[in-house]
């Protein structure tokens, strides 16, 4: 039974770092901003798994907490800076996101885009569904967002929003 409970597990001290880990990060978050840990592209999922392995390190090793915070609080700081390198060059936001990609254009599925992005027709055609797209014809273009979303846009969209091009998309 000791791999269910042992009377020298620590926890208490695992509750304890719980609440103190919690915390830690609340603060770091609004410190830094909810880009931190947001949905955006390789290197955040990257980042949110990183942390994700520093505060199981803490709550079930010999980590000690200010060890494990400092470890996060570096990781938050390297994504502030990797932003800001982002937004300042181009070349290397193009290097760590992914391009968005055009899935239709117009009522047009395009295949081979579907293909390249791995996603079968029937999961674009849900999507369309649940986007309360009743036929092709009221579909501008359905986009695979960096980061992972999959946009529909709707035709009368497209006449309400002029900026929208689609040459800034891959396919």
């Amino acid at each position: 039974m000791n791999w269910i409970y042992s009377n020298n597990d620590p926890i208490l001290q695992t509750l304890a770092g719980c609440v103190l880990i919690f915390v830690v990060i609340i603060i770091l978050t609004r410190i830094i901003g909810l880009r931190a840990f947001a949905k955006f592209t390789t290197y955040d999922f990257a980042f949110t798994v990183a942390i994700g392995s520093i505060i199981s390190s803490i709550l079930t090793s010999s980590t000690s907490f200010v060890h494990g915070s400092i470890d996060i609080a570096g990781l938050l700081l390297i994504a502030f800076i990797f932003s800001y390198l982002q937004r300042k060059f181009s070349l290397l936001s193009k290097i760590i996101s992914n391009a968005p990609l055009l899935l239709t254009d117009g009522n047009k599925i395009l295949h081979g885009n579907l293909e390249y992005a791995r996603i079968e027709e029937e999961q674009l055609i849900a999507k369309l569904r649940g986007a309360n797209v009743l036929n092709y014809d009221q579909v501008f273009a359905v986009v695979l967002e960096s980061t992972g979303d999959i946009s529909v846009l709707h035709a009368a969209d497209s006449d309400k929003n002029e900026r929208f091009d689609k040459k800034y998309y891959q396919g």
